[in-house]
C-alpha cells in the first residue's frame, strides 16, 4: 500500500484533534492507528510516542518555548502552536532523533499546512530551544517538573504529603504497561503464556494478583490470537482486585450499575461460571454496546446487559442483589498515566460535582443490596472527597459497615500488613497510588449491607446529607 502519511504528519492531527478540539487521546490516537496500520511497528511506537509524550509533558513543553519564543504560546496559530510543542518533546527526551531531523521536519510541515510565511518562525524557535536544551532545569517547580497541574499538586500534598505526592507523580509519568487479565476457563494459564511468547510478546506477572499479567513487546493487542480467542481482558490489576475482595459465592447475583466496558462485571461472570448471574447496567446503548461486544469474545454466557441510568431507582431490584458493584463517574485522577488529558480536563469545580454525584448514586444503588450483602464502591481516582471523604458519609446515613479485607488480598497485602502499611483493609478499604502500589491508583471499599435489627440511620439526614 502506498504511504500517504509521514509520521509526524499523522501526530500533528492526533494532537491537534486532542488539543484544538477536545478529544480523548486514547480514543483519537487508536482511531489513528487503526487508519495506518499500514505502517511499520516502528513507525506506530513513533506517533505513540510523540503523541502521548507531547500530551504528558504538555505544561513543561509550553514552559520551553514561552521562554525561547517572543510569541506567548497562547497567541500562537493553533497548527503552528501543536507543531512546536510536538517538535520540543522529540528535542528533549527522543534522543535518537537528531534536533536538525526535527527542526527540518517541523518546517516542511508548517509549510506543507500552509503556513509557509512561519516557517522561518518555526525554525528560529526550536534551533533556540535545540540551543538551550541542556540549560532547562524544573527541579524547584514539582509542577512543571511532573507537568501537572498546579492545583493538583497541592490538593495531594495536602491529603497526603509532599513525599507520597512527588513519588505519585514520577510514577504517572513512567510508561504504563498493558495489563490484561487471563481467561482460564477453556485453556490454562501456560497456554495463554505460550500463545503470547510465540507472537514476541513478553509476560510479567502482577504482584497484586496472579490473574493479572503486564505485556511487553505489543504491536497490536486485538491481532494476537488469545485476545481474538477470548481469552484476555484488558484490565488493570486495581481493577481486577474488585472481584478478588468482593470474593463471590456460588449462586450469586451480581448487579454493576455502572458497568462499561465491562472488566469488573465480565471478571464476576467468570468466577461465577459454575453458578451465579450478572446483570451489567450502564446509561447508553453506546456503553452497554461496549459491554456486549466484550461478553460475546470472551464467551461470557452468565451476563444479561441492559440500559438503566443508575441515578433513577428500580423498584424491581430492591434488595435482589447479593453484590452491587458501584465503580462510579470519578475524576480519573488515578489513570492520568494512561489518559494524560484527563489533568487538563478537570478541575477542583468537576471534582466537587462528580463527589456530589456519588453520593446521588450511592443513595440509590445501595438500595438493591440484599440484607447481610454486598456494596462494592470503587473509583479510578485519588481524592479524598470523592474517595474516603464518600466512604465516611456513606456509612454515617444508610446501614452498611466495612468488611475485613485483611485476609482476602493475597500475599502482596499480607506482607504490606505485617509491615504497617494499608491497614486500611481491616476497616473495609483501599486507596492504591501509582508508585506506591503496582498499578493505577484505584480506590476500593467493601461494604456488608447490615440485619434490619442492628438499625437504620435516619432516612431524613441520608438526604439532607446528600446536599451537604
Amino acid at each position: 500500500m502506498t504511504k500517504t502519511a509521514n509520521e509526524r504528519e499523522i501526530v500533528l492531527e492526533v494532537l491537534t484533534e486532542v488539543l484544538e478540539k477536545e478529544g480523548l487521546i486514547h480514543q483519537v490516537l487508536s482511531a489513528a492507528l487503526r487508519k495506518y496500520q499500514y505502517l511499520d511497528k516502528s513507525e506506530r511506537a513513533f506517533i505513540t510516542k510523540v503523541s502521548e509524550g507531547t500530551l504528558e509533558y504538555l505544561l513543561q513543553m509550553d514552559a520551553v518555548l514561552g521562554s525561547c519564543s517572543k510569541t506567548p504560546v497562547k497567541k500562537m496559530k493553533p497548527l503552528i502552536r501543536t507543531l512546536l510543542r510536538m517538535s520540543v518533546y522529540q528535542i528533549l527526551y527522543m534522543d535518537r532523533v537528531p534536533d536538525s531531523a526535527v527542526c527540518n521536519e517541523a518546517v516542511k510541515l508548517a509549510g506543507k499546512r500552509g503556513f509557509a510565511g512561519l516557517k522561518g518562525f518555526v525554525n528560529g524557535v526550536l534551533r533556540t530551544v535545540s540551543r538551550q536544551k541542556e540549560s532547562f532545569s524544573f527541579a524547584d517547580n514539582l509542577s512543571l517538573q511532573y507537568s501537572m497541574p498546579q492545583w493538583i499538586v497541592d490538593l495531594w500534598e495536602r491529603q497526603f504529603g509532599c513525599e507520597e505526592t512527588e513519588t505519585m507523580l514520577a510514577a504517572l509519568l513512567k510508561e504504563s504497561p498493558l495489563s490484561v487479565r487471563f481467561l482460564t476457563a477453556e485453556s490454562s494459564k501456560e497456554e495463554i503464556l505460550a500463545s503470547l511468547m510465540a507472537q514476541g510478546i513478553e509476560c510479567e506477572p502482577s504482584p497484586l494478583t496472579g490473574e493479572v499479567y503486564q505485556l511487553s513487546h505489543v504491536d497490536s493487542l486485538e491481532q494476537t490470537k488469545a485476545f481474538y480467542e477470548g481469552r484476555l481482558a484488558v484490565q488493570d490489576a486495581s481493577s481486577a482486585l474488585v472481584s478478588l475482595f468482593a470474593a463471590p459465592k456460588k449462586d450469586d447475583f451480581v448487579l454493576d450499575v455502572c458497568a462499561a466496558p465491562g472488566g469488573k462485571a465480565l471478571h464476576m461472570a467468570e468466577l461465577l461460571r459454575d453458578g451465579g448471574f450478572v446483570e451489567a447496567r450502564d446509561v447508553s446503548e453506546k456503553k452497554t454496546a461496549l459491554i456486549l461486544e466484550n461478553a460475546e469474545r470472551m464467551g461470557c454466557q452468565n451476563v444479561k446487559v441492559r440500559v438503566w441510568d443508575a441515578r433513577e431507582l428500580d423498584a424491581s431490584m430492591i434488595e435482589k442483589a447479593d453484590i452491587v458493584l458501584a465503580d462510579l463517574p470519578c475524576s480519573g485522577l488515578g489513570i492520568i498515566g494512561r489518559k494524560p488529558d484527563i489533568k487538563y480536563h478537570t478541575s477542583l469545580s468537576k471534582l466537587e460535582e462528580l463527589a456530589t454525584l456519588q453520593r446521588e448514586l450511592l443513595s440509590v444503588v445501595q438500595n438493591y443490596v440484599k440484607e447481610g450483602g454486598l456494596l462494592i464502591y470503587s473509583t479510578c481516582t485519588i481524592n479524598y472527597e470523592e474517595n474516603e471523604g464518600n466512604l465516611a458519609w456513606f456509612l454515617s446515613h444508610f446501614p452498611f459497615e466495612g468488611v475485613d479485607l485483611s485476609k482476602r488480598g493475597g500475599s502482596y497485602f499480607e506482607q504490606r500488613l505485617a509491615r504497617g502499611e494499608d491497614l486500611s483493609l481491616r476497616e473495609g478499604w483501599i486507596q492504591l497510588k501509582p508508585g506506591i502500589h503496582p498499578c493505577d491508583g484505584f480506590f476500593l471499599s467493601v461494604l456488608r449491607k447490615k440485619k434490619q435489627e442492628e438499625g437504620l440511620p435516619n432516612s431524613q439526614e441520608a438526604k439532607q446529607g446528600m446536599v451537604g
